[in-house]
């Protein structure tokens, strides 16, 4: 890979891999610091690309990576505290999230409130819009179990809604 191929794959996916990095750590530096760190690793491992995907879901496959190590590498106790309770820390402030409007700032908050595994594959599957075969191949998994973890994690995600109040607000301006 030459650096005018990384430069193309950093300017068609760079914009969309950071703000899925985003959504994992609420913090935009960090986010761009793990961006980068994506794309550096991309570069030194292009041999290793068997193209069994597309470099889109490649790329993907190395950030949800980089991302999960920094938990890891960072926040070890954090890591393993995600792993088994549900998160009740602080959001990122509007300014972060671009163009974001009240309902979606809402379904943002009730998102980070699931589980980690809940939360990866509802960012690949609905927000980032991947197909189950390509989500299966970031997370590592099987297609099947990328369905069953998104129907749970829908679910979760309803009682998440209905506990804030959201989804009774939108029955009732319906």
């Amino acid at each position: 890979m030459d650096q005018q191929e990384l430069n193309e794959w950093f300017t068609q996916y760079g914009e969309s891999i950071l703000t899925y990095i985003l959504l994992m750590v609420r913090d935009y530096q960090q986010a761009e610091d793990l961006t980068q760190e994506t794309f550096l690793k991309a570069y030194r491992s292009k041999q290793q690309f068997k193209q069994n995907s597309s470099v889109k879901t490649w790329l993907f496959s190395i950030a949800h990576n980089v991302t999960i190590d920094h938990f890891r590498k960072k926040h070890p106790l954090k890591h393993y505290l995600d792993l088994t309770m549900e998160e009740k820390d602080g959001m990122p402030l509007p300014e972060q999230i671009v163009e974001m409007n009240e309902e979606s700032e809402e379904l943002y908050r009730a998102i980070q409130q699931l589980k980690p595994t809940y939360k990866h594959v509802i960012i690949l599957r609905k927000l980032k819009e991947f197909s189950t075969a390509e989500t299966a191949h970031v997370l590592n998994w099987s297609e099947s179990k990328v369905k069953m973890t998104l129907r749970r994690a829908l679910v979760e995600l309803e009682k998440v809604l209905t506990r804030g109040g959201v989804i009774n607000e939108i029955n009732r301006s319906i």
